[in-house]
Formats: C-alpha cells, sequence, structure tokens
C-alpha cells in the first residue's frame, strides 16, 4: 500500500539565512523531538565557490511503538539517512530523508524545502511531501502505517514551533540578523547579496513544484483561519485536489473552500472529487449558472405564493433560510410554472446562499461556508404527497446536492404532522448520508423549550421567526393555495405527458361508480391516494372486504405481496353486507384536489371508491348529459418502508385545496 501525504506551505516571517541558522541547531539532537536521539555526519561538502553545500547524515530515532511491536521486529531503533542540498545562491535548502533500517519491506520517502517568500523577500517558505509503501511487515501493515502517519504529523507539527524555538534562542544571544551569503563571482547590490526580481523568484518557486503565488495562500495559517481544522491527511488532499484542477484548467479554478467542500462530499478522495467537481464546472458553464444572480426573475407566481427566504443568521453565523413547507400548494406550483422553473428558483436560493456565505466569512472574520435551512410543517398533509410533485423534489435534490455539496449545515424540522414519516420515507432514501446526518425533528412543542434546548439552541432568541413564537418579524410568504386559473395546463382534463403516466382519467354518468381494488397481503402497508375533480361534484369511499379469497372468479396471485388492479366489473360492494366502509362518505365539489392516506393493518380487499351522485343536484344543475370528471392516482408503500418511523402512522385525509368554480375555468 503506498500512502502519499503533502503539508501545506508553512511561512516564517524571518530572512532565510537566519532560518538557515535556526535549522542547524536542531543538530546533532533536538530536544523538542524525543524520538530524534542522535545523528552522524557521513557527508558535508561544498562547490568551490562556496554555493553548494551537500550536508548527508545517518539519524538514529526511537521506535515509538507498543512493547509487543518491538519485541517482533527486534529492535529499539531505527536510523534513516537524510541529505541535505543548501543552494546560498537561490537561497533554497532541499531535504530528502529515506529510512534505511527495514528498507526491503517498508518505503518512507521525505522531501523538504526552505525557500524565500515570492512576494517577500524577508520571509521563508517550508514545504514538506512524505510517500509511505508498506510492501510487507510481519502481518502489521496497518499498525506500521498508523505509526508512520503518526511519526509525521507530530513532525509537521512542530517542525515550525521548533525553528521558532531556536529562532528565539538566536535572538536571547544578541542575533537577530544574519548577513546573507555573498557570492565573490558575481555583480552585488550594495549589500553584497544577489537579490532575484520578483518575477525571476516566482519562476524559481515554479520550478520547485510551487505553481504559483494562490498556493502561497496554503500556509497553516491560512487553514486554521480560513478552512478551519483540517487534520494533515485533509490537508495533504486539498493541495494535490488543487494542482489537479490546475492541470485542467490553469488558473481558472474555484477557491479552496469550495475545493474543500466536494473532498468532503467525496470522503477526501482526490479522484472522486476531482471527476465531481470538474462535472459540475461544466454544468455550470452549460446552465450559464454564474449568470443566474443577474438575470433570473422569480414568476410572479412565486413572487405571491413561494412561502420561503432567508432570514439572519444561527448561531454559528451561517445563513439562515425558512421555507413553510406545510404552507406551500406544491401541485399549484408546479402546475402553473413547471418543474424546470422550480429548478431554477431551487437554484437561484443555492447562489445567493453563496454569496451570503461569503458575506458572513467577512462579517464573522472565519470561514462560512455553510448555511441552514428551517423548515416549518405545520399544515402539511396528505395533499403534498403528491406523486409528480415528490419526483420534482427528488430531482430539484439530486442536482443541488452534486453540484452544491456540503452547503447545507444543518435542516431543522419543527411541527412535523401524523404524516410526515410517509414524506420523510419518501425522500430520504434519495438523500445522501451525510445530508441525511444533518437533519434535527422536534416534535410537537419541543421546539420551544423555554430556557435551553429546541431552537435556541442553533438560533439566537432575537432571530427566532414570530410564526413560531419567536421575537423576530420574518418576511416570509404565508404560502397558500395557487388558484386554478394560473396553471399552465387545461383544467378540463388534459395534463402533462408526465402526469399522463401517473394519473388516470374517467367520466362517471349521474349514479355510475368507479372502484379501485388493492390487493393486500402485506399487513401494515401505507395506501395513497389523490384526485383531482374536473367537473361536478362526486362522492368518496374507502371500503374493506376482509379476507382475500378466490370470490367471483378474482384470482388473489400468491407470488407477490401488493397487486393493485382497476375492477371496472365489481360495482356491486355493498356496504354492510359485503364491504365495510372505512371513512366518512367525502362530498368532492367541482375544482378540489383531495389527497389522503390509510394503513393497510389486515390483509384483504380495499376498494377506493367514486360515485357521481344524485347529491349533485343541490350545488349544480342534475343535467344527466353532463358527466362528472376526475383525475386520480394511488400507490401503496410496503410496511418495511416504516418500521423504526419516528411518529406513529395514522389514517389521514388532507385538508382540501380548494379553488372556486370561478378560478377553476
Amino acid at each position: 500500500m503506498v500512502q502519499q501525504y503533502q503539508s501545506p506551505v508553512r511561512v516564517y516571517k524571518y530572512p532565510f539565512a537566519l532560518v538557515m541558522m535556526a535549522y542547524e541547531r536542531r543538530f546533532p539532537t533536538c530536544p523538542q523531538i524525543p524520538v530524534f536521539v542522535g545523528c552522524e555526519v557521513t557527508l558535508d561538502k561544498e562547490s568551490e565557490d562556496k554555493a553548494i553545500r551537500t550536508t548527508e547524515r545517518r539519524c538514529k530515532l526511537n521506535v515509538d511503538a507498543p512493547y509487543i511491536l518491538k519485541k517482533i521486529i527486534g529492535v529499539d531503533f531505527i536510523y534513516f539517512i537524510q541529505r541535505n542540498v543548501l543552494d546560498r545562491r537561490n537561497n533554497v535548502l532541499e531535504i530528502e530523508a529515506y529510512n534505511e533500517s527495514f528498507s526491503t519491506r517498508v518505503t518512507v520517502l521525505e522531501k523538504c524545502k526552505y525557500f524565500v517568500h515570492p512576494e517577500n523577500s524577508d520571509w521563508t517558505c517550508f514545504e514538506q511531501v512524505a510517500s509511505l509503501d508498506i510492501k510487507n511487515f510481519f502481518g502489521f501493515e496497518n499498525s506500521m502505517e498508523k505509526l508512520a502517519m503518526k511519526q509525521y504529523a507530530q513532525n509537521i507539527a512542530k517542525g515550525k514551533e521548533i525553528i521558532e524555538y531556536f529562532i528565539n534562542q538566536l535572538k536571547e544571544e544578541g542575533i537577530s540578523y544574519v548577513e546573507p551569503w555573498k557570492d565573490l563571482l558575481e555583480d552585488k547590490n550594495p549589500l553584497g547579496t544577489k537579490i532575484f526580481p520578483k518575477e525571476e523568484r516566482k519562476a524559481i518557486i515554479k520550478h520547485g513544484d510551487i505553481s504559483s503565488s494562490d498556493k502561497m495562500q496554503l500556509s497553516s495559517d491560512y487553514i486554521e483561519k480560513y478552512l478551519g481544522k483540517l487534520d494533515l491527511i485533509q490537508e495533504s488532499k486539498l493541495i494535490q485536489l488543487r494542482q489537479s484542477i490546475r492541470e485542467l484548467r490553469g488558473d481558472s479554478i474555484p477557491g479552496d473552500a469550495t475545493l474543500l467542500r466536494f473532498l468532503r462530499a467525496r470522503e477526501f478522495s482526490v479522484d472522486k472529487s476531482r471527476e465531481m467537481l470538474t462535472q459540475s464546472l461544466h454544468w455550470r458553464k452549460k446552465h450559464q449558472i454564474d449568470k443566474l444572480l443577474e438575470d433570473y426573475e422569480a414568476p410572479q407566481v412565486v413572487k405571491d405564493y413561494f412561502p420561503g427566504g432567508w432570514h439572519h443568521f444561527d448561531r454559528d453565523g451561517r445563513p439562515l433560510y425558512i421555507l413553510r413547507l406545510g404552507q406551500m400548494d406544491v401541485k399549484g406550483l408546479l402546475k402553473s410554472i413547471g418543474e424546470d422553473e422550480l429548478l431554477l428558483l431551487a437554484l437561484h436560493i443555492c447562489e445567493e446562499g453563496l454569496v451570503l456565505m461569503e458575506e458572513a466569512t467577512n462579517i464573522w472574520s472565519h470561514l462560512v461556508s455553510q448555511w441552514t435551512l428551517l423548515i416549518d410543517l405545520e399544515g402539511l398533509n396528505m395533499r403534498h404527497l403528491w406523486r409528480p410533485g415528490i419526483k420534482a423534489l427528488l430531482h430539484i435534490i439530486e442536482i443541488v446536492e452534486f453540484n452544491y455539496p456540503e452547503t447545507l449545515g444543518r435542516v431543522l424540522i419543527i411541527r412535523a404532522p401524523r404524516c410526515f414519516p410517509i414524506l420523510w420515507t419518501l425522500i430520504s432514501t434519495f438523500i445522501h448520508e451525510n445530508t441525511r446526518k444533518k437533519f434535527i425533528f422536534y416534535c410537537g412543542a419541543d421546539y420551544q423549550q423555554q430556557e435551553t434546548g429546541g431552537l435556541k439552541d442553533y438560533i439566537d432568541p432575537e432571530y427566532i421567526p414570530d410564526f413560531v413564537g419567536g421575537l423576530s418579524e420574518a418576511y416570509i410568504l404565508d404560502g397558500g393555495v395557487v388558484p386554478k386559473h394560473l396553471y399552465k395546463v387545461d383544467v378540463d382534463g388534459q395534463s402533462t405527458e408526465h402526469e399522463h403516466n401517473l394519473y388516470h382519467s374517467i367520466n362517471l354518468s349521474r349514479y355510475q361508480v368507479h372502484n379501485v381494488a388493492i390487493y393486500c397481503n402485506d399487513p401494515g402497508s401505507v395506501l395513497t391516494w389523490d384526485f383531482d375533480v374536473m367537473r361536478h361534484n362526486i362522492t368518496f369511499n374507502v371500503l374493506f372486504k376482509g379476507r382475500l379469497t378466490n370470490t367471483n372468479n378474482l384470482v388473489v396471485p400468491k407470488s407477490s405481496t401488493i397487486i393493485e388492479d382497476d375492477i371496472p366489473t365489481h360495482k356491486e360492494w355493498k356496504v354492510g353486507i359485503n364491504c365495510t366502509k372505512l371513512n366518512t362518505s367525502i362530498i368532492c365539489h367541482d375544482g378540489e384536489s383531495i389527497q389522503g392516506t390509510h394503513i393497510m393493518q389486515e390483509s384483504g380487499i380495499y376498494i377506493l371508491q367514486w360515485l357521481n351522485s344524485e347529491e349533485q343536484g343541490e350545488f349544480l344543475p342534475s343535467i344527466s348529459s353532463h358527466k362528472a370528471q376526475l383525475m386520480y392516482f394511488y400507490e401503496v408503500l410496503p410496511s418495511a418502508h416504516y418500521k423504526g418511523s419516528m411518529m406513529s402512522l395514522q389514517s389521514a385525509i388532507s385538508g382540501r385545496s380548494v379553488a372556486s368554480s370561478l378560478l377553476s375555468r
């Protein structure tokens, strides 16, 4: 197994000559690194002009390993060979170290370099790269890898501190300046030091694999301040990804915070992160996402009925977005603006989030790379389970997760009703596990805890929105039902091709009944339905026939758990005789959308029934030539999806999405 590590560039705010004098004091022993027992100089020579000094040392290190491992390998010390090449003319020290002990089983190669900062000649930079190849080590390959990684991490962590320690020691001895090396064979400036022009220094750095001044900002101080705490491997992967993207795109690469988000989304795999990021950059270019903030104009329906918006910050300084999902007419928005426009709205929100995170970073003086989402589910019911709406939501989630990874830091779900587990079951499997872990659910009034807990754990009380009992006025729309006259589809039965594949359209003459029988062999499964009354009024019932038997030539399959079928011949099912009514009959009026669910607790035949009854005469003239018309959709969700749900499921009929007859025409 081969592992490679690259640390960020460290910056010492001292001249190169002073840093070199401090570096020499690390030998022959260094108390700050206890495992470094000592060293023997095996070679020390200089070029004729004194510009190049080459030094080789055989270093002795104590084996920092468990006692049992020391016994197995049979040694207490291991030896490394270190070769230093100091180029005084160009102010560069290159260090290469490799293991002498166990070299046939393990290969450790470390390369380090000190060089002048390309932007400030009075500063010195340091970079460090290492590779580890464990071929065979008595079956302790994993243990050896961890030990080597631990040692390397300690070395990096202490390296800068040690140089600082010896520089301070020099200052205590009265040495705060070391005259740079003088090249007697070349022209000199008045101080006797060759000074390279800025661009020439950059060229030297580039030759040494420091490709631009952008990389110089990847110092440990920069990472800690603007990217947060990263371990050694994460720092290394960030630099590797930056170099890899630069090879593909030149200097046109995203910032370090963006690179880090894609790395986290792919668990710090450089190859997978590069592939994901490259595809996302192509997507942004193809769809001109960079112009979205400037060019996007929200449709009037969104301005009037979309219940979402930005609202201050959370306690971590993250921008806070509020979505009153329970008040949102998903079907109305989709039918009035379409899925593509709803996707544009979601992308516009994400782009706004990127800008707000950048502003928050400037406000709080630390990196803010994520935002918080507060979802209020008050009013959520079965109308939100409209299948095309779920499919559109899943499509949007897929695009957002792929192109804006790790921008969502926390999702606060409040006021979830009984039907929420069904919605969560439908969508949660399509949400990446890393994102699902960020969801925090509050049942009932738990979000309103007075002193601590609830929303106060994440949002300052002065910013908790007023509509959930807080003090802050939130400029979020109330949502509501989108009037049907704003729909882009013809309410006289015409539908989009996507809906046509899901929905059945039927016409019912006066007193005509339409039944849909669902055969259930899976007790605990959930039957859901959604239908729109397009013309006149109908009566809706849910019926149950107690046993699964072969009656009236009905064949009940044994190989399938659930079979759904339209049975137009079974119009004689009668309540109290051979069926039980599971609901109170619902009179559904012209223009209404009805959604509902029922848990099928027993095996048997369940019937969805629509009737064009004479009761419609109370509302509309009873003209026999005028048929009732409706579109319906139903689905059975397996019981296995609901094992361990956070809340008990109960049968529910939603409140109605009502648009008056005038508005629906």
